[in-house]
């Protein structure tokens, strides 16, 4: 059986072997400390839980509608309002599979072939996957880590093309933690507005920011830019849900319709029992999201105050998500490693701590390293990591 050109093209993750490897060693008994999570370490809050397990004895398991319970788009549109001073109609809102899903459906419904899609670097690892999917041809754009991995407005001009479609944005980002400022993402819009570049704005870890900043959406500068933007978000990273697989877009009813059509061929509607929950998450107290979010600030301050300790080891400070990006460029060269890739593959062999190396989201020179663990966790893992440099260095 031949498998279709489309999937054969996809790139493998990068992660995949770290994790076989680091999966084979736990089974084998080892003591290994994975810092690759992309989900928070908190349980779904229980007024969220208590709220699906009642819809289900309701008899809420039914077929919803394919775009979302309406109940749910209104939910959505009143967080939108209250968070971002931000006005839609619910014909302007679908509810997914996971803000994941989202961004596929969107990919699939405004994508032709030789349409090109400017993305970011670093980027999260399925934006490229998922606009070659569609046909697309997904166009690199580095941010410098000098700059805080952030894209200027003057970078932008020089990759946009007649073929230039849309633009990613992430912020707060992953795998960075970088966050755009008002001002940055005004002058990134002015340019997008000249050129009639779509935005898509993946604001998934929009709850999760840090040092007493601001999240903005570029949709909330000006009514241009709302209607230039798509919105992507959801619950898995704010209210730690991401089993449950609820996410949202907001934007152009035009393409909120035609992404709706494509999903009515696809997943039929999110799961029933999801959305209630979901319902109760965006309604109910915002309480424990204000305390998920300090306790991720707490461990990333600590865990960023030991990390620039270790030899041969820097670091941007985030301003968001769950992640630190440092860059091991100078303790590959200390160890005598000829890549971060190596130099993460005998970090797990030997100190048994799992890395994700940031060639996975196109930055070879940095790796990925997740707060999203006990702090007690993540200290030894930067001990194991220090004594792993000392004992190699030349």
């Amino acid at each position: 059986m031949k498998l279709a050109k489309r999937v054969e093209a996809l790139t493998p993750s990068t992660t995949l072997a770290i994790t076989a490897k680091a999966n084979q060693l736990k089974a084998e008994g080892h003591d290994v400390i994975a810092l690759g999570a992309g989900e928070p370490d908190f349980n779904t809050p229980i007024h969220i839980i208590e709220a699906a397990y009642e819809s289900m004895k309701e008899g809420h398991t039914k077929y919803t509608a394919s775009g979302g319970l309406l109940s749910l788009k209104k939910a959505i549109v009143n967080k939108l309002k209250q968070d971002q001073g931000l006005t839609y109609e619910t014909s302007e809102i679908i509810v997914s599979t996971g803000a994941k899903h989202s961004l596929y459906s969107l990919f699939q419904a405004i994508l032709d072939e030789g349409d090109e899609v400017i993305i970011p670097i670093p980027y999260w690892v399925s934006y490229p996957e998922q606009v070659k999917l569609a046909d697309g041809t997904p166009v690199y754009l580095e941010g410098k880590e000098e700059n805080g991995f952030k894209i200027t407005a003057e970078d932008l001009k020089n990759v946009i093309t007649k073929q230039t479609k849309a633009l990613i944005l992430n912020s707060p980002s992953n795998p960075t933690g970088s966050l755009y400022t008002a001002d940055e993402l005004r002058a990134i819009g002015e340019v997008c507005l000249e050129h009639d570049v779509l935005i898509v704005s993946d604001e998934i870890y929009e709850k999760l920011v840090y040092g007493g900043v601001k999240h903005t959406s570029i949709a909330e500068l000006s009514p241009e830019l709302k209607k230039q933007t798509i919105i992507i978000n959801g619950l898995s990273k704010s209210h730690a849900m991401t089993g449950w697989r609820i996410g949202f877009a907001a934007g152009d009813a035009k393409i909120i319709k035609a992404m709706t059509n494509l999903d009515s061929h696809s997943t039929s509607n999110p799961t029933t029992t999801s959305q209630h929950g979901a319902l109760a998450a965006y309604n109910g107290t915002q309480e424990p999201v204000e305390e998920m979010r300090q306790a991720f600030e707490e461990r990333m301050n600590k865990v960023y105050d030991r990390l620039i300790t270790i030899p041969g080891i820097t670091c941007v400070k985030p301003n968001g998500a769950f992640y630190l990006f440092p860059n091991a460029t100078e303790a590959v060269s200390m160890t005598g490693f000829n890549s971060v890739d190596e130099w993460v593959e005998a970090l797990l062999e030997e100190e048994k701590v799992a890395l994700v190396p940031g060639s996975g989201f196109g930055a070879p020179d940095n790796v990925r390293l997740s707060y999203a663990t006990s702090l007690d966790t993540i200290m030894e893992a930067l001990d194991r990591i220090e004594r792993f440099i000392n004992s190699k260095r030349k």
